[in-house]
This record gives C-alpha cells, structure tokens and sequence, in this order.
C-alpha cells in the first residue's frame, strides 16, 4: 500500500466518522453537531487573509451543454461516473442554495435536451438557450443570468471541456470574475484533451477543482447546518466514501441496525 493512498484512506476515514454521526445520530459526527459552529467571519483562508474562499454566500453556479446528445462526446470518464458527478455538483449547488444557471446549445437538435436529473433539482433556475453561440459569454442573456445574482465567483462545469467550459472561462476570467472550474463534471474526447484543456484555464488564471472540493470548501464546517446534508451527498455520490461509511458503520451499530 503506497503513502499517498494510505492517506487518502485516513483522511476519508476521518470524515467518515463525522458522516457516521450525522447519519446515525451518535457518533463523532453527532458529537461535532452538540458543539456550535464558529461565529462568521471573512471567509478567507487564514485569519485576516487577502485570498477569499468560496462561499454560499458570494457564488453562482454555472452548467454548461450538460446535453443527453453530447453525453455521448465524454470519453475521459465513464458516462455512469460522469453522470453519478455532475449530478452530485448540482446536488451541492441545491444544498447550499446557490444561485444556478443552465445552459444549452441547438437543444432541439442532436445536442439533445439538458439532462433532466438536473433539470428537476432547478425548476425556477434560469435555462439559457443559446440559437448559435458557442461560447456561452457570447450569449446577453447567459451573462445578464450570471449579473443579476451580483456574484463575482462562477463555479463552472460542461461539455466539452475545452470548448463550452473553456471559452466562457476564459470569457468571465477577461471580463474580471474568478472562476472555479469543477474538471470531473466537464467531459471531453479524451484525458489528453481534458489535460489540455485544463492546462490552459489555469494559466489563464481559472481554479481547477473537484466536485468534492467544492464542496467541502462550501461546507468548511461540519458544525453548520449544511453538515448532515453534506454526509448523505457523500454517501450517495462518492463511492469510496460511501463503501467506507457503510464498514464503519456496521462496526459501531448492533446488528439490529440502531446505534451504540
């Protein structure tokens, strides 16, 4: 077993543990929610920090040509891996109550409609259409959608990644927004193509992340009120977690099922 995966393993272990108790209601994770979350501050990285976190509060997530057709295109991941995480992002985006903007290229066409899991967790958020554009900044009504929540930090996903991801990252990047780029939910024709792609938006400036890291970045505490929540998505869309969680759990529950 080398290092890196050993503390991998511990380091899922131990939010494991705090799911457990979420979940179970005893429990780390059970002793954690007795304890208050920490007043608000600035959300930066160290206290009195210049670099600011993300936050439920000063974000907007932006999907983009999430489409049925170009499911088809994603050959870096699996199309049920892929799914399984776009589909968890937007369970993250619903969870904090983060304003969301879909978008959707020739949607009557091959492209097909946008994928309807995600469709029904948004059914108020903004669906741009766009009659041509490819790139999604190209569009005044995708960029009036992104405006009118006053945020300056987009967390953004789609397919292609080094085309409908790429041109409106490095779009929002000229016109001064700082973008988080969530890489496994954007799909592309290969790894190579994922690399490139992912290549050039970091040196143009754009955050390259994970689903799960996005996530953990907007809960940041396991004492908010988004802890519970958070442990369940978890559970459902991380699969190594949820194999884990369930081994810790039969070891600390009776065979009845109830907690210790």
């Amino acid at each position: 077993m080398s290092p890196r995966f050993l503390a991998s393993i511990l380091v899922v272990g131990a939010l494991v543990c705090r799911a457990a108790g979420f979940l179970a209601g005893s429990g780390p994770g059970n002793a954690l929610l007795a304890q208050p979350a920490p007043p608000a501050k600035q959300a930066t990285w160290a206290p009195n920090g210049k670099r600011e976190r993300f936050t439920a509060e000063n974000c907007v997530f932006a999907f983009i040509d999430h489409q049925t057709g170009l499911m088809n295109l994603v050959e870096n991941a699996t199309a049920v891996s892929f799914k399984n995480l776009v589909i968890g992002l937007a369970k993250v985006a619903k969870l904090h109550d983060v304003p969301t903007v879909l978008s959707t290229s020739a949607s009557s066409g091959p492209n097909g409609p946008f994928l309807p899991e995600v469709v029904q967790l948004f059914p108020k958020a903004p669906m741009i259409s766009r009659p041509g554009q490819i790139n999604a900044w190209e569009n005044p009504d995708f960029v009036a959608a992104i405006q009118k929540t006053g945020r300056k930090k987009i967390v953004m996903s789609g397919i292609t990644t080094d085309v409908c991801v790429t041109f409106a990252a490095l779009a929002a990047l000229d016109a001064g927004y700082e973008v988080y780029v969530v890489v496994d939910a954007s799909g592309s024709m290969s790894p190579e193509v994922q690399h490139a792609s992912t290549l050039r938006m970091s040196s143009a400036g754009a955050i390259i992340g994970t689903w799960f890291g996005i996530a953990c970045e907007l809960l940041y505490d396991w004492r908010t009120p988004a802890g519970p929540g958070s442990a369940q998505l978890f559970v459902e869309h991380f699969p190594s977690y949820a194999e884990i969680f369930h081994s810790h759990q039969a070891h600390t529950s009776p065979p009845g099922g109830g907690a210790k």
